[in-house]
């Protein structure tokens, strides 16, 4: 925890971490937002869950596209200009009545000009502190979106449950321009210029450790949807005890995050952290098949605290071994690869565990839930060659260097 505090004491580095975390904390919310409303207005997890995925290919399209413009225009341009369609078209959804189609549509739209907070906020860290304090900050960055990706889904179902599901969104709209003018005013963003890439685009993808990144934030985050759609399909929208059993999952993956943050990261330091999540994440199914409905909360309650556990230094490996793995001119653009697959997974996450809630009841999307996990262990053991090993390593980007003309001698 010193190591923490001296960290949070360094100039900036508090203030863009909690505005950053304010401007993404729309990002956990929209998905269960989505799916309670429009499940809410047409009767059909499945229509949802078409909308989600809607909503995933345009985050597809737009994650490195915009972040690679960040290099090219500059971070303030694009963000702001992302940040008033992207409000724009999310109230659409919660204020409009529309058919399905039209909702997908709207849906496409709001996914393709999604705020690029994640790369621009990743790439502005390495300039903010030293070599010796950057994992850490990996480390302290990833709790924090565990409190975006767990902590979030518990806001909006108190909301969309106890309030209305139209609120549920538009309270997401408002972290969204406020955290987002927030963000976009701080120093910090003055201060770094991003290099505009020499590289083709999706040539970064080309580098394992990122593509490995990418799929595996993919599979945690849509584990992680997975199991907030079952959660409240579990309890219904009338009762509490949907959130409460989300805000406990939120409470494993904040205490993993800080006390497994500083465990050196080595080549299977992923598949273990997965390990954990697909092992709380089979509890929890088992328990929708085998104990008694009253004592299901305080039982999927447990089940989920021991999946949180490996979520949020996950996450925090994932951040480093794409650091160290590409050019500073190059960052923007990986993680807006790593940040599209961790959207596109909780879309498609919570558009899988729709489907498998109507047709099998509420394990159904535990199921779902279980099997990202377990694919998202899988493919860092087979992967495991890929691996940075980053133990006694800098994780800072690699240096941007080209050759300097040099007028001949006489």
């Amino acid at each position: 925890m010193s190591t923490y505090s001296d960290l949070l004491k360094t100039a900036g580095v508090a203030r863009i971490i909690t505005a950053q975390l304010v401007a993404r904390f729309p990002f956990g919310m929209l998905s269960l937002a989505f799916l309670l409303h429009v499940e809410q207005q047409t009767g059909s997890y499945g229509a949802a869950g078409l909308v989600l995925a809607a909503t995933s290919v345009g985050q597809a399209i737009a994650g490195p596209l915009t972040s690679r413009l960040m290099g090219r225009w500059g971070m303030r341009p694009v963000l702001t200009i992302t940040l008033a369609i992207c409000a724009a078209m999310v109230s659409t959804i919660a204020l409009v009545p529309m058919s399905v189609p039209l909702y997908m549509v709207v849906g496409a739209l709001a996914g393709l000009s999604m705020p690029p907070i994640q790369p621009a906020v990743r790439t502005i860290y390495p300039k903010m502190v030293n070599s010796r304090q950057l994992t850490p900050l990996f480390s302290l960055d990833a709790t924090a979106q565990e409190i975006i990706w767990v902590v979030g889904p518990v806001v909006t179902t108190f909301v969309a449950t106890q309030i209305s599901t139209v609120w549920g969104i538009m309270l997401a709209v408002i972290f969204m321009v406020g955290g987002g003018i927030w963000f976009i005013v701080l120093p910090e963003l003055g201060r770094v210029r991003i290099p505009r890439s020499k590289r083709k685009l999706g040539a970064v993808l080309r580098r394992p450790p990122v593509l490995l990144a990418t799929g595996v934030g993919f599979l945690l985050v849509g584990a992680c949807a997975a199991v907030e759609a079952a959660v409240v399909a579990t309890f219904g929208h009338g009762g509490a005890e949907a959130g409460l059993v989300l805000a406990i999952f939120s409470v494993g993956s904040i205490a993993g995050g800080l006390g497994l943050g500083h465990v050196p990261i080595g080549p299977w330091s992923t598949a273990r952290r997965m390990l954990i999540v697909f092992v709380g994440m089979g509890l929890a199914a088992v328990v929708m098949v085998l104990v008694s409905s009253d004592m299901v909360f305080w039982w999927l309650s447990a089940a989920l605290f021991v999946a949180g556990i490996g979520i949020a230094p996950a996450l925090a490996v994932l951040f480093a071994m794409v650091s160290a793995s590409v050019k500073f001119s190059d960052t923007a653009e990986a993680y807006g690869w790593v940040g599209t697959g961790q959207l596109i997974g909780a879309a498609l996450g919570s558009a899988a565990a729709g489907f498998l809630i109507d047709s099998n009841g509420a394990v159904g999307g535990f199921w779902a839930a279980a099997l990202f996990a377990l694919v998202g262990f899988i493919v860092p053991v087979l992967a495991k060659r890929h691996h940075p090993d980053l133990r006694g390593r800098d994780a800072s980007p690699l240096p941007d260097t080209e050759a300097i003309p040099v007028q001949p001698t006489s």
